[in-house]
Order: C-alpha cells, then sequence, then structure tokens
C-alpha cells in the first residue's frame, strides 16, 4: 500500500492524466491501488448497512474479496518498479524489509485498536519481505515459483489447519503462522502468487495485447467457475476455486483500468481522466486512508459498537468522505503523512508537499 515509485514507462494512452501527477510516473498501479482503497471503505462501511437488500450485500461482498489481492498485485508492481530504478542490492532488499517491519508492526498496533476491520498491513509486510527477493530472479523462475505455489496453496492450507501446535506456542511464532497459512481472511501463501503476477506484469507492459485479452477471456471464467463451485458444495477461503475467484476478480479489474488508461480517442481520454482523478488520489495516499478510516470505525465501534440498524452518515463518512479526504489531501499536500513516515524510516525519503 506504499506509495507508487516514478519510472519512465508512461503510456501514450495516459499523456492526458500526466497533468495533475509528477512527471514520468506510472498512473495505472495508483489508479488500481485506488480502486483497492475504494474497496476495502466499501466493505469496511458495510456494518453500518446491516440491513440493505440483498443485492447491496453481494456487490460489497465482492467489493471486499478484490481489496487484498488487487493490494498484493500493486505491491508487487512497486517492488517490480523498485528494482527497475536500480541502486545496490542490499540497499534495496535492506529498505524493503524496513518496509515491510513498518507494516508488521503498524498492523499488530492497529489490531489492537478494537474496529471491527480485519488489518491486512502485517500480511502485506511479511509479503512485501518474503517477495520482493524472488524478483530478483528472471522472469521464468518467477513464473515457475508463482504457477508452483498455486498447485501447493490448498493442500499446504490443509496441511496446516491441522496444526494445533500453533495455537499454545509462544505469541510471535503464532502470529507468524497466521500470516503466513492460517488467516481467516488473509493468508501470505495466498498473496504472494499475486504479487509475483503483478511484478510479471509490469516486465510485461501495461498494454493493449494479447495477454491482455486472455486475461479479460479468463476473468469471468475463473469467476463462474468459483461461482459453480459454491453451488456444488463449500468452498473454503484459501482453496483453488476461492484463488480463481480472486483471479477472475482482480484480472477483471486490471483489464477495464488498462482497457480506460490506454484510450486513444480525446473525448475518452477526458472522460476518463476525471474519472480516475479520485482514484489516483485515493491510490497515492492509500496507507494513510486506511489507517485513517480503521481508527474512526475503532473509535465508533469502542463508543457505540456495530449498529443494528442502517445508519447511513457511518457509512458516508467512511466512503465518500475518507474519498473526498483523500482527494484533498493529495490536491492541496501531496504525500500522505503514514507514507511519508514510512519513506523516512525505510531510506527513500519523499517531500510532504508537492512541488508546484
Amino acid at each position: 500500500m506504499s506509495p507508487e515509485p516514478e519510472s519512465s514507462s508512461v503510456l501514450p494512452g495516459e499523456r492526458r492524466l500526466l497533468r495533475a501527477s509528477t512527471p514520468k510516473r506510472l498512473l495505472i498501479p495508483d489508479i488500481l491501488r485506488g480502486f483497492a482503497i475504494i474497496a476495502m471503505l466499501i466493505a469496511h462501511a458495510a456494518s453500518f448497512v446491516p440491513n440493505a437488500p440483498w443485492v447491496v450485500h453481494f456487490a460489497t461482498s465482492m467489493f471486499s474479496e478484490v481489496a487484498s489481492p488487487l493490494f498484493a498485485l500493486v505491491m508487487g508492481m512497486s517492488a517490480e518498479l523498485v528494482w527497475r530504478r536500480g541502486g545496490r542490492v542490499g540497499t534495496t532488499l535492506l529498505q524493503q524489509v524496513l518496509r515491510g517491519l513498518f507494516l508488521i508492526v503498524l498492523g499488530v498496533w492497529m489490531a489492537t485498536w478494537g474496529s471491527w476491520v480485519a488489518v491486512i498491513l502485517s500480511y502485506l509486510g511479511v509479503l512485501i519481505i518474503l517477495g520482493a527477493p524472488i524478483l530478483l530472479a528472471r522472469t521464468p523462475i518467477v513464473i515457475a515459483v508463482a504457477a508452483a505455489l498455486l498447485v501447493v496453496s490448498q493442500p499446504l492450507l490443509s496441511v496446516a489447519r491441522t496444526w494445533v501446535w500453533v495455537y499454545s506456542a509462544p505469541a510471535p511464532v503464532r502470529e507468524v503462522m497466521t500470516w503466513m497459512f492460517l488467516g481467516p481472511q488473509y493468508r501470505v501463501v495466498n498473496l504472494l502468487p499475486m504479487f509475483l503476477i503483478g511484478a510479471l506484469l509490469i516486465r510485461h507492459g501495461l498494454k493493449r495485447d494479447r495477454l491482455l485479452w486472455a486475461l479479460a477471456a479468463a476473468a469471468p471464467l475463473a469467476y463462474v467457475a468459483w461461482g459453480i463451485g459454491q453451488r456444488l458444495g463449500t468452498v473454503q477461503s484459501g482453496d483453488y476455486l476461492d484463488t480463481l475467484k480472486d483471479l477472475g476478480l482482480v484480472f477483471a479489474v486490471y483489464v477495464c483500468v488498462v482497457l480506460a488508461a490506454t484510450v486513444r480517442r480525446e473525448r475518452a481520454e477526458r472522460f476518463w481522466a476525471a474519472i480516475f482523478v479520485p482514484l489516483r488520489a485515493c491510490g497515492q495516499v492509500a496507507l494513510s486512508l486506511y489507517l485513517l478510516h480503521v481508527a474512526l470505525i475503532a473509535l465508533w465501534n469502542n463508543a457505540y459498537g456495530r449498529p443494528a440498524d442502517n445508519f447511513y452518515p457511518g457509512w458516508l463518512v467512511i466512503v465518500p468522505g475518507m474519498i473526498l479526504v483523500g482527494w484533498l489531501w493529495w490536491r492541496f499536500i501531496g504525500t500522505g503523512p503514514v507514507e511519508w513516515v514510512m519513506g523516512w524510516i525505510t531510506g527513500r525519503p519523499k517531500a510532504l508537499r508537492r512541488a508546484g
């Protein structure tokens, strides 16, 4: 969820989107990250409207399902772009480890706040610590590792769920095992293939080509396979069919964003540039928005608990309210405060205020 490093790989169709952004910044990852944080806002705000129609609950659940794997995908993109900037391998690895440790500590702290949010930051911290070194390998090896992880994920999780000793292990061991294998919502073993796929997409190029159309065809097939599996039996979180659903949702979002960001007609470019403004803004301050909205939910939950009836002001504060805060901060200041702190801690300092 960290800010995307700059890149010289700017798509022709992105030229209008660059007007209000850092020069040469690759914007598709920002837009994807913005979509992911907004999806997470929608998922976490659902508790404020418990009596919504079933179609609203279904849409909210899909936003919830796509958010974490999409964050993992974008983290892989970001990590690959960091390697492309060059620098010493040891220094860059240390910076990535520090970034991961920062996310772990922040996630552990936020989990004590008393919100109803399943905080993902510790999982993402472990993810970047484990995933960044793999990206030093050549593309065939990265593909093989991603494929192997997808294949072994379900049997590995089945074995891990029999590890009764984990629940009596010391706290650090128990937490690491939870992050890696036993988390009820997230697990690094499922997020790591998404991370590697994100890096591979950067290596391939974020463009319209046969790969994009293949992903467009695969997305609905993967989702339908999950739907059929749900009808025929129980699909556990982390199973192959659950992973297919995540792949289908992530690929669908990725394909739509790339298609929209690479349009060539001027009128269409202007339209999508306007649509992408809040996504781009929230994507660049995603970590700060994550912390802020979890803090607000914790304040409410500790004072009043989960609403039994629809409380629309709470939903409005968490979804459009946070989007507005993200846009205002990005527009008039620049770097998110938590992103700024992380940059300072990891040795990649960023100016808090945007130049000009």
